[in-house]
């Protein structure tokens, strides 16, 4: 277990699209917040979040959530200065928003693939951008991870032509981003979470 006792982590997608079981960005807050840290979540919407803020907050944990458009620069930046507002800080951000279409270059309609590409990779820039600038000027600096899958490395069996490339991108993404704020010795930054059946 992690020592996260008074860290600030900010989870975009915590919310649960069933009953049944955890998605991942549930999981990660749920984790996060057993190990002390305090939890403020973007969601699309904040009644899908319901079994992550009781769970967190039944154990004695602070879970506050905020209605987000992951794909807006502007609700994005609304969220992170929420999360400032409410703690001073951000010392944790985890991008986990995505989803998979169906489909080959042939069959998949362009604005299909424009969603795809906002949903799965935009929104990690987004998060990114107004969420570096914060942890460049804390002194403690922070942490960032942006959930890919192993479908950006190797087809998995079915066509989801741009859910496949868009976990690429991140992947890439990530790299570039790391090697570039290395040198600052401030802020760590990985990817690569999968979930049991080898998508996010």
């Amino acid at each position: 277990m992690l020592n996260l006792q008074g860290k600030v982590a900010l989870v975009i997608g915590l919310g649960q699209s069933g009953s049944d079981g955890w998605g991942i960005g549930a999981a990660c807050a749920v984790a996060f917040a057993k190990q002390g840290a305090l939890i403020f979540g973007g969601n699309r919407t904040v009644e899908s979040t319901t079994k992550t803020k009781t769970t967190v907050e039944e154990a004695g944990g602070v879970c506050d959530v905020v209605a987000t458009d992951a794909t807006s620069s502007e609700s994005i930046k609304a969220l992170v200065d929420a999360c400032l507002a409410k703690h001073g800080r951000i010392d944790i951000l985890l991008t986990n928003v995505g989803q998979s279409q169906p489909g080959c270059p042939a069959t998949m309609a362009e604005e299909t693939w424009d969603s795809q590409m906002d949903l799965n990779l935009k929104s990690v820039y987004l998060a990114c951008h107004h969420v570096l600038p914060v942890m460049e000027k804390q002194e403690s600096g922070g942490s960032i991870v942006c959930v890919s899958s192993i479908a950006g490395m190797r087809y998995i069996g079915k066509p989801q032509i741009a859910y496949n490339t868009t976990k690429a991108a991140i992947m890439q993404f990530v790299k570039a981003t790391a090697v570039i704020y290395a040198r600052k010795k401030k802020i760590v930054i990985d990817g690569g979470i999968t979930s049991s059946t080898g998508r996010t």
